[in-house]
């Protein structure tokens, strides 16, 4: 017979698992088929929708409670959804716009995001390659300036390999919040090369999402290689700049939303209860406050 005693202790486990504060996830993707949005040429667009409504449903099957929205590249530097997005749902969201690097104007492009739509930052998304080069270019002093200035975060998508041109960036602008997303995606196969991120330490306001840990792994869930990378980020930064994100939808080309939240909370071992309520909630905070 089940000691009614023993559930009562079970569930007290069950619950100290979670994190204490709410959960949110800083890094989702939205888009839809409509006419009135169009996609930006020569973009491959999924035929399906990543509507705020799924995500909303996900968010509240999985105990999520507020989420960041990064603008897709599917719309390039019209950030017209996601804009209409947040103005619907702004209990729920906050956005990252994007700003054509290659254009003059950029960083007053952002001033009106962020004034005027109420984004709180900027994503760019250098190649490793020549065609990512302008992260060395002139046009990039006066928006890292206008952001720090606006006070809202610089998040880059960028490879490893890019990491000392953002750290040349860094350097100079040492009150701005940076957020590097999904580790930098480095390989697994090639670990020495995270130290290029973990040089970016120094900086005080840097941030990093460990998330990707899906899409690096060479191996099944619960990605036991990727993890060491994430426990390596853990060593060098601690958990008050690390935070966990899904990726959401493009985590569904390898695994699932849920997988994505599970991994960090319940399957790196690594991982005390305050390291999770830091990662998966009062970290994001620091860079993303929500009321």
């Amino acid at each position: 017979m089940f000691d009614p005693s023993r559930r009562k202790v079970l569930k007290f486990a069950m619950a100290a698992a979670l994190p204490t504060s709410r959960i949110i996830d800083p890094h989702v993707h939205v888009w839809k088929h409509d006419p009135k949005y169009p996609f930006a040429k020569g973009q491959k667009v999924p035929a399906r929708d990543a509507a705020p409504e799924t995500l909303l449903d996900l968010m509240k099957q999985h105990g999520v409670a507020k989420t960041v929205i990064i603008q897709v590249i599917h719309y390039k530097y019209d950030n017209s959804y996601l804009a209409d997005v947040l103005k619907e749902y702004p209990q729920f969201f906050q956005g990252v716009a994007r700003v054509d690097p290659l254009d003059p104007g950029n960083a007053d492009h952002l001033s009106r995001l962020t004034e005027e739509q109420h984004f709180r930052g900027v994503r760019l998304s250098p190649s490793g390659e020549a065609a990512g080069d302008w992260i060395r270019g002139p046009l990039m002093l006066p928006l890292w300036k206008r952001c720090e200035k606006l006070k809202v975060p610089m998040t880059i998508l960028a490879p490893i390999s890019r990491m000392p041109d953002i750290g040349k960036l860094i350097d100079r602008y040492p009150d701005l919040i940076i957020v590097i997303d999904h580790m930098a995606d480095c390989p697994v196969d090639h670990p020495e090369e995270l130290q290029k991120l973990i040089d970016l330490k120094r900086h005080p306001k840097l941030f990093v999402k460990i998330s990707h840990t899906w899409s690096l792994s060479k191996e099944p869930y619960p990605w036991l290689d990727s993890q060491q990378l994430v426990k390596r980020l853990h060593d060098a930064f601690g958990p008050q700049r690390l935070m966990w994100a899904t990726d959401w939808p493009i985590v569904e080309n390898v695994s699932t939303y849920a997988k994505a939240l599970t991994v960090v909370r319940d399957d790196m071992h690594f991982l005390t209860d305050e390291d999770k309520t830091w990662m998966m909630s009062k970290t994001i905070e620091r860079v993303w406050p929500f009321a």
